[in-house]
């Protein structure tokens, strides 16, 4: 058996010994239908385009209702200190519950949308792969066959069936929660945060650096591991080169996850160190203005929770361009698989039995 050497390499398997199941398996390859999109975005419209458009909807009303209690903050602070009437303070905070429940709720039911568009998608996948694979030839070699089955089926639809349900809905409402967020401390303090910006502009640049480095460690780990899940299943007379091989494939995976850890938790600092030098620069420059009269109380400790409120949607768009990233290196890889097996789809009789009709 021939070890594979590149992520575009795949089956290479041998005709068919018969004629009788070919209509068989000609029917089952017509049941699975074209090839996969070329890229995964295009895969996410393919299966779920109507439903995108749903999640669409419920991810702009949870991100615009964000800055909904940061101004109820606002005006409890400021009321208490300047008018300090405690039943308009319980009001509001009566109104700052229902709008957390309110939410709360949409998010709740946000999510769990996702899931089910995510899953839906996973299950189709497995199901196209897996029609797939048992229409292929008798004469496709048995290492081959069950260790692209475990790998695909098992491994990786799952991450590509999960991104689906997240692919539009995740990067809007962070995306839209951050642009909320940053336009209401516009509105509260211009100078303040213009300065706040100052310190959150750095991981607009070390960000990107540091995401593709990881990306690149990801598309190899991925392919090694593709490697190691034929491999290890084979029965071949070459079984002590490829266990050398594979040997040496595991400590290369080593070496990457090691790597991928040090440069993602590297970032996380230096993300969480930007964030609290905005407080720190909120502190001063608020209380510098309240001291002075420019600015009320409430007015500080929104802006601060505003900053706070910054941080989680940063992080979770990180955190999707990691998984888009890793996506698609997989997505890619099960494409082209797909593409190399499609081609075993055998034809319908014979030259010889085309000559003799002739």
């Amino acid at each position: 058996m021939r070890v594979l050497t590149s992520e575009s390499e795949s089956l290479e398997g041998a005709a068919p010994q018969g004629r009788a199941a070919r209509p068989k398996r000609a029917a089952a390859l017509s049941a699975f239908g074209p090839a996969l999109p070329r890229s995964v975005l295009s895969y996410v419209l393919q299966t779920s385009a109507l439903h995108q458009l749903c999640l669409v909807a419920l991810t702009i009303t949870v991100f615009l209702l964000e800055v909904v209690p940061l101004e109820l903050q606002r005006r409890i602070i400021n009321d208490l200190v300047k008018n300090r009437d405690f039943q308009f303070v319980i009001e509001l905070c009566a109104v700052y519950a229902g709008v957390v429940l309110v939410q709360g709720g949409i998010k709740l039911g946000l999510n769990v949308y996702r899931g089910w568009v995510g899953e839906r998608a996973t299950r189709a996948l497995r199901r196209r792969i897996r029609a797939l694979v048992r229409a292929l030839p008798e004469g496709t070699e048995a290492a081959q066959e069950i260790g692209l089955e475990v790998s695909m089926i098992v491994a990786e639809t799952e991450p590509i069936g999960g991104f689906v349900g997240e692919s539009v809905s995740e990067p809007l409402l962070q995306a839209g929660v951050l642009l909320t967020v940053l336009a209401y401390m516009i509105h509260i303090e211009p100078v303040m945060a213009a300065i706040a910006l100052a310190f959150f502009l750095p991981q607009l640049v070390f960000v990107p650096l540091m995401q593709h480095a990881i990306n690149r460690r990801t598309g190899a780990r991925v392919w090694l591991l593709r490697q190691i899940s034929v491999n290890v299943v084979a029965r071949d007379a070459n079984q002590a080169e490829l266990s050398r091989a594979d040997a040496a494939r595991i400590g290369r995976v080593f070496e990457l996850n090691m790597g991928i850890f040090r440069i993602k938790f590297t970032m996380n600092f230096l993300m969480n160190l930007c964030n609290h030098l905005e407080i720190i620069a909120a502190l001063l420059v608020g209380g510098w203005f309240v001291y002075t009269g420019r600015l009320e109380v409430g007015g500080v400790v929104a802006f601060i929770s505003a900053i706070t409120r910054l941080n989680d949607p940063w992080g979770d768009l990180v955190n999707y361009f990691r998984d888009l990233s890793g996506t698609q290196v997989k997505y890619r890889l099960l494409s082209g698989a797909v593409s190399q097996l499609m081609r075993h789809k055998q034809p319908d009789s014979d030259p010889v039995e085309k000559a003799g009709a002739d």
